[in-house]
C-alpha cells in the first residue's frame, strides 16, 4: 500500500463512508473512491462492503487497521519532533522539566526554590512521569532534561550522575525489633519474615532490588506490589508492610508513623539528568542541574 492509499483506508475507517472520508482528509468524494480501488486492486482483496452508503470495513481491513493506527501514531511523532525541533530555534525563556515522581516532593522543589532567585523570568513546566516516558518525551525533543533513576539510557540522550542515593528500608513502628532500629541499619536477609510493598519489577529500582534478593537467597514477602515509590512509602506509613524505596523518597517519611533504615548491603540508587545528545545546552538548563545537584547533596532541613 502506498501513503495516499493508507491516508484513504485510515479516514474510511474513522469515518466509515466515502463523503466523510473525503471531509476529513479534505479532498472529492471520487477521488476517494478511485484511491480505494486502487489500493483494493494492488492488495488483490477487497477492503470494505458497501451497503445502502456506508462501507463496512472487511476482516482483511480489520486485521490491517491495527498496523495502520500504529504508523499514523509514528508519523504523529515525527510531526511533534519536527514542531519541537523548529520551537529550540527560538530564544524562548522556558524551562521543560521532567522527573520521576520520587524527586518531585522534596528534590525538585526545593531545587526550584533556588533556580528561581536566579532566573526569576524563566517559566517552568514540571511533569511527573515514568522513567521510559521520560526518555522517549526527551527523544521527541517535548523538554529540555530529566531526571530519573539510573535509566538504561539510548542513543540520542546524554546523562549526568547528579548524586548516588541509596535504598533504605522504610517500616512501620513497631514491624521491628527495637534493637534493630536502634542499630540505624537492617540487613535484607533479615526482611524474608516480613510483608513487604514491593516495587514493580520493570522499574529501576524494583530491577535492582530484585537481583539483590537473588543474590543474598531472598525471598520478601510481597502483599501488594506498586509502581511508584510514593505509593510504596504511604502504604508502610498505613502499617500495610515495610518500604524498601530510594533515599530521596524517604524524605517524606513521617518519622511518627515509621521508622527508616539503612538497607544492607547498600544498593546504590543513581540519580541522573538526561537531556537530548544534540541539543544546545542552554544557561538555564546548566543552572537547574547545579541547584539538584546542590539539593541531593544537602540533607532535608
Amino acid at each position: 500500500m502506498r501513503l495516499r492509499h493508507i491516508e484513504v483506508f485510515n479516514a474510511v475507517m474513522l469515518t466509515g463512508s466515502v463523503s466523510a472520508a473525503a471531509r476529513l482528509i479534505n479532498v472529492t468524494q471520487p477521488a476517494v473512491s478511485r484511491t480505494l480501488q486502487h489500493a483494493e486492486l494492488q492488495l488483490g482483496f477487497a477492503l470494505f462492503r458497501r451497503a445502502k452508503g456506508r462501507l463496512t470495513p472487511t476482516a482483511e481491513a480489520q486485521a490491517l487497521y491495527p498496523h495502520i493506527e500504529r504508523l499514523f501514531a509514528q508519523l504523529d511523532e515525527v510531526q511533534r519532533l519536527a514542531a519541537n525541533l523548529r520551537q529550540a530555534d527560538d530564544a524562548t525563556q522556558e524551562l521543560r522539566i521532567l522527573a520521576v515522581m520520587a524527586l518531585t516532593h522534596e528534590v525538585l522543589p526545593r531545587a526550584l526554590v533556588a533556580f528561581r532567585r536566579k532566573h526569576p523570568k524563566v517559566a517552568i513546566h514540571v511533569e511527573a512521569l515514568h522513567t521510559p516516558q521520560i526518555v522517549s518525551a526527551l527523544l521527541l525533543r517535548e523538554a529540555d532534561i530529566g531526571f530519573a533513576f539510573s535509566p538504561v539510557v539510548p542513543p540520542g540522550l546524554t546523562h549526568e550522575t547528579l548524586a548516588d542515593s541509596r535504598m533504605v528500608c522504610v517500616a512501620p513502628k513497631g514491624l521491628l525489633p527495637p534493637a534493630v532500629v536502634r542499630t540505624g541499619a537492617v540487613d535484607l536477609a533479615a526482611l524474608g519474615d516480613v510483608p513487604v510493598i514491593a516495587l514493580d519489577a520493570r522499574d529501576p529500582v524494583g530491577l535492582s532490588l530484585s537481583q539483590a534478593c537473588r543474590d543474598a537467597g531472598v525471598g520478601l514477602q510481597a502483599v501488594v506490589t506498586v509502581q511508584t515509590y510514593h505509593a510504596a512509602l504511604a502504604m508502610a506509613q498505613h502499617g500495610l508492610g515495610i518500604a524498601l524505596i530510594d533515599g530521596c523518597t524517604a524524605l517524606s517519611a513521617d518519622a511518627m508513623k515509621v521508622d527508616v533504615l539503612a538497607l544492607q548491603p547498600e544498593l546504590p540508587v543513581p540519580v541522573r539528568a538526561l537531556r537530548p545528545a544534540e541539543g544546545r545546552e542552554s544557561v538555564a538548563v546548566r543552572s537547574m542541574l547545579r541547584c539538584v545537584q546542590q539539593v541531593l547533596a544537602t540533607p532535608a532541613a
